[in-house]
């Protein structure tokens, strides 16, 4: 359904979302705000929200060097959203540090940080980002006449933490990243002011449909590790000081951990099952025959979720035996599996 600019989906019952792509949780049991997902059709996975944990985010967790996960299984990014950064508009520095989770698709294409905002730009719209892309740091801005865009050389998988300066002053955009040389570039075009309302995301997106984010600023995945001392100045003779309102307070979040905290050390599943873990939230990954939080209840062989699923035809109501199942035919049809008319 469209109105000239705004369009939306008209979702089908058990549907919700932007592009009707979560299925209910009915019965929600994730407590604080979490964002509710349906593992199969009787079982949901709690994903947390900022300052929280465990398996119904019901455990409060204090967070000073957050850890993302990428994007998880359920297409879901880690992130964090701080309020918009004022007074960016001619001049910002930022400093931060991260360390990655794995040297291989930690590297790949992954969002640092992100603001801007889709509009009518027409050569393109207004954005700020950093990330990864193919191990090496990338970061590209657009006052509004063209990007600019500054790729670091690869970074140097022995260092343990590495460490970024960024900053611009009108067109003139500089990076610098760990013990490499000063990067700088200018963007093209007329324009010299940044003009930016989104939020300040960090480490990913509230809802990632890239169509929806300005060319040149999209990353696939969200960031995987740990990012600590993001600072940022809109003036020379400023100080540095974290994001957020209070200070160093996002907004939201989504499945974001503290740094080198392991949710799944609290957690036992039981008959097989595995633990999952995505920053804060945590799960068990049950084996076939199993469900329930921690895989303690048997699946019968009557329901949706067992392999393999019943065979009663047309209607037929699958009845559990002691051993294997019958099926009660309705009106009209016949045979082992009400298969025949």
């Amino acid at each position: 359904v469209s109105d000239a600019e705004n369009w939306f989906c008209e979702c089908p019952k058990f549907y919700s979302g932007k592009l009707c792509q979560f299925a209910t949780c009915d019965e929600n049991p994730c407590g604080n705000g979490a964002t509710c997902f349906p593992k199969s059709k009787r079982d949901a996975v709690c994903l947390c929200p900022y300052g929280r944990s465990g398996i119904l985010c019901s455990d409060a967790i204090n967070i000073s060097q957050p850890s993302f996960n990428g994007t998880d299984v359920f297409g879901y990014t880690s992130f964090l959203a701080y309020s918009t950064i004022p007074n960016i508009t001619f001049y910002y520095e930022f400093h931060l540090k991260f360390q990655l989770a794995n040297h291989h698709s930690a590297l790949e294409d992954n969002l640092i940080f992100f603001t801007g905002q889709k509009g009518q730009g027409l050569n393109g719209d207004d954005f700020l980002v950093l990330g990864l892309r193919n191990g090496r740091v990338v970061y590209s801005y657009n006052l509004g006449s063209g990007a600019a865009t500054i790729i670091s050389k690869p970074l140097d998988l022995t260092l343990d933490i590495h460490v970024i300066h960024l900053g611009r002053y009108l067109q003139k955009g500089w990076l610098k990243v760990d013990d490499q040389k000063n990067k700088t570039v200018t963007s093209p075009g007329r324009l010299v002011g940044l003009n930016v309302f989104s939020q300040f995301y960090l480490g990913g997106y509230h809802e990632y449909t890239p169509e929806l984010l300005p060319k040149g600023s999209r990353f696939n995945n969200s960031f995987q590790g740990c990012i600590f001392d993001v600072q940022v100045r809109t003036s020379m003779n400023q100080e540095f000081k974290s994001p957020g309102t209070p200070e160093g307070h996002p907004n939201s979040g989504r499945s974001v951990g503290q740094c080198k905290d392991s949710p799944c050390s609290l957690i036992k599943c039981r008959n097989g099952g595995k633990c999952i873990e995505g920053g804060s939230t945590v799960y068990c990954d049950c084996l076939t025959g199993w469900k329930g939080a921690f895989c303690t209840e048997t699946v019968s062989v009557c329901e949706p979720e067992h392999d393999p699923p019943h065979l009663c035809k047309q209607g037929g109501t699958c009845v559990p035996l002691p051993n294997g199942y019958t099926c009660h035919c309705p009106l009209g049809t016949t045979g082992t599996y009400c298969e025949q008319g």
